[in-house]
């Protein structure tokens, strides 16, 4: 593979290759050479050009006990039982448990909702609880994104003959707890097929569900007399969970957000109408903004404020209800933003003490426990290798948080780590963890994973380099030319952004705007020029060589082009990734 523009050493220290053979519309078609560029093969370009759910959904039967679930649950709606749906209090889990909610609703049932609280029950189903939901009436539990470790919990449900349907997507154990059905397609006993699909979220299981249970009463003739529900209608909240969960972006995933946003984009579910009125978008969304606006403010319940709130947002059929709902996850978001800058400080200090390790397992007295994954991936993406970000609490608990880079499983680490006792719980997959740990048994755990992933790490640090989509001129980035590369979207985790080249430019000025972020006017040897944004970049080397760039010195600068529409016509704009001297 060779390097793109003879860059073997950037000012990041990263080597600039070609994603594909070559630069992305050399000599074709600029949107095949973009799917192309993401593996996409000469027969699967037309499906991937425009991917809907009918040519990558699966036979939901492939799964290991989703047809025994789906039987289950239509027998619960045809008999009117008491159901629960108990989720966790993320994105994934809000958006798992308000489809299952939305979608029984319309089959005729009113199914309750359990939300567990981040501090006083954390992650998942407790055996106290579910106990609780069958001394109040509840004959069957559907758990979402949560529940493919919960032994103990399971086998209290049981004991009092409450049946219990697992719907996850985290890593599991060789065994398995008993549960009535667990659907999870990282089973270890999925066949390939099925074992395929391991990358989709909780919510894309759900959804799978969904079609098991609405086929199952199809072909009981539920439907003789009443309408069938419309599953697409529901797209919006896979694509919401299957972003903000960092899903990658890939097969059935892609169709998933690719129709999600077209199906939120005419603002049909009520709570979510308003969350995005509440965000400030009133144009159609865009994937990047589940993960930055509409995650955040779902998220901000389970973490600074009430954990069922989100799923109260996206479940309502009331206005003026959605309205108070939005509004209080928004003021809850700004809440978190303030917790999340002092941990964030504290952690970066901590930091800067722990030296070159190949994971940073960095810990805090009473750090709010509903930031620490969002520092985690703060803190991942500074030093480009897996961070654990725990708050210990004042019994000496400490509840964690990981996030991980490309090729290095994660999940499976942490997993490995509970069953030679250094974790009181844990689990997650390859991206992602959460763990809870005694303060004592931190460092013993910090040494194990460091040992068990060092050399993944270094291979993955290895094979860093900046892959770079199109080389373009100041003048040839418009916004009619983003507009194209969008076409071979939509992009996310598995399925990056374009990525462009641009220049040679020099600097025509720079300046600091906000705390650190460096903007920049940059002008091209071809006489255009264009804004250049490098955020939270101000006191770091590629800001302070924007900054203090020398007349006349010319750079090559990467990153991913992006429409500025806050002017009076819309102008292409660079934001900054890395830069070279040219």
């Amino acid at each position: 593979m060779r390097f793109a523009l003879d860059i073997d050493r950037s000012l990041t220290g990263r080597a600039w290759r070609w994603r594909g053979p070559e630069p992305c519309g050399s000599g074709g078609n600029l949107v095949d050479d973009l799917l192309r560029a993401r593996g996409c093969t000469h027969d699967s370009l037309e499906r991937e050009r425009a991917p809907t759910i009918r040519s990558f959904l699966p036979d939901p039967s492939i799964f290991q006990d989703m047809d025994r679930a789906a039987e289950r649950l239509a027998a619960a709606v045809i008999d009117r039982e008491s159901v629960t749906i108990f989720g966790d209090y993320d994105v994934d889990g809000a958006t798992s448990a308000a489809l299952l909610v939305r979608l029984l609703r319309e089959l005729g049932l009113d199914a309750g909702v359990y939300i567990p609280d981040r501090l006083m029950e954390g992650y998942g189903p407790s055996g106290e609880a579910l106990v609780a939901l069958a001394r109040s009436g509840a004959s069957l539990v559907v758990t979402v994104d949560c529940g493919a470790q919960a032994f103990a919990a399971l086998e209290a449900a049981r004991s009092v003959g409450l049946d219990v349907i697992v719907v996850d997507h985290h890593k599991c154990a060789a065994s398995l707890p008993p549960a009535l059905a667990l659907v999870n397609p990282n089973r270890l006993d999925e066949a390939d097929e099925a074992a395929g699909h391991g990358h989709l979220a909780a919510v894309g299981v759900a959804f799978l569900l969904g079609a098991a249970l609405v086929r199952t009463l199809r072909a009981r003739g539920w439907f003789a007399a009443r309408p069938e529900p419309r599953l697409l209608d529901l797209l919006d909240l896979v694509a919401l969970g299957t972003v903000a969960d960092v899903a990658p972006i890939r097969g059935l995933n892609r169709a998933f957000v690719a129709q999600g946003l077209k199906t939120m984009a005419r603002r049909g579910n009520i709570g979510l109408n308003a969350l995005l009125s509440a965000s400030r978008l009133e144009r159609a969304p865009q994937c990047s903004d589940l993960g930055f606006a509409l995650g955040p403010r779902i998220n901000a319940g389970g973490r600074v404020g009430r954990s069922d709130l989100g799923v109260r947002l996206l479940t309502t059929t009331d206005l003026d209800e959605a309205a108070m709902l939005a509004a209080e996850l928004d003021h809850l978001n700004q809440e978190r933003r303030a917790i999340e800058a002092t941990v964030q400080e504290e952690a970066e200090a901590l930091l800067a003490e722990l030296g070159e390790r190949s994971v940073a397992v960095i810990a805090g007295d009473l750090w709010h426990p509903g930031v620490i994954g969002i520092v985690a991936g703060r803190l991942k993406e500074k030093i480009t290798r897996p961070a654990i970000v725990i708050a210990i609490d004042e019994d000496g608990i400490g509840k964690g948080s990981g996030r991980s880079i490309t090729g290095v499983d994660l999940g499976a680490a942490i997993l490995a780590a509970k069953d030679h006792g250094l974790l009181v719980a844990g689990g997650g997959h390859a991206m992602a963890a959460g763990l809870t740990v005694r303060r004592e048994q931190v460092t013993a755990l910090a040494e194990f994973l460091e040992e068990r992933l060092r050399e993944d790490v270094a291979r993955a640090a290895t094979a860093r380099a900046l892959l770079i989509d199109l080389l373009v001129a100041p003048a040839g980035l418009t916004p009619e030319l983003i507009q194209s590369m969008e076409q071979a979207g939509p992009f996310g985790n598995g399925w990056p952004a374009p990525r462009v080249a641009l220049g040679p430019v020099r600097v025509v000025r720079a300046d600091i705007v906000g705390t650190s972020h460096v903007r920049a006017i940059v002008a091209g040897e071809d006489g255009r020029s264009l804004k250049a944004m490098a955020f939270r970049q101000a006191e770091t080397e590629l800001g302070q060589m924007l900054l203090s760039s020398r007349p006349g010195t010319r750079f090559w600068l990467a990153g991913r082009a992006k429409i500025d529409d806050w002017g009076p016509r819309p102008a292409a704009e660079l934001h900054i990734e890395d830069l070279a001297i040219a």
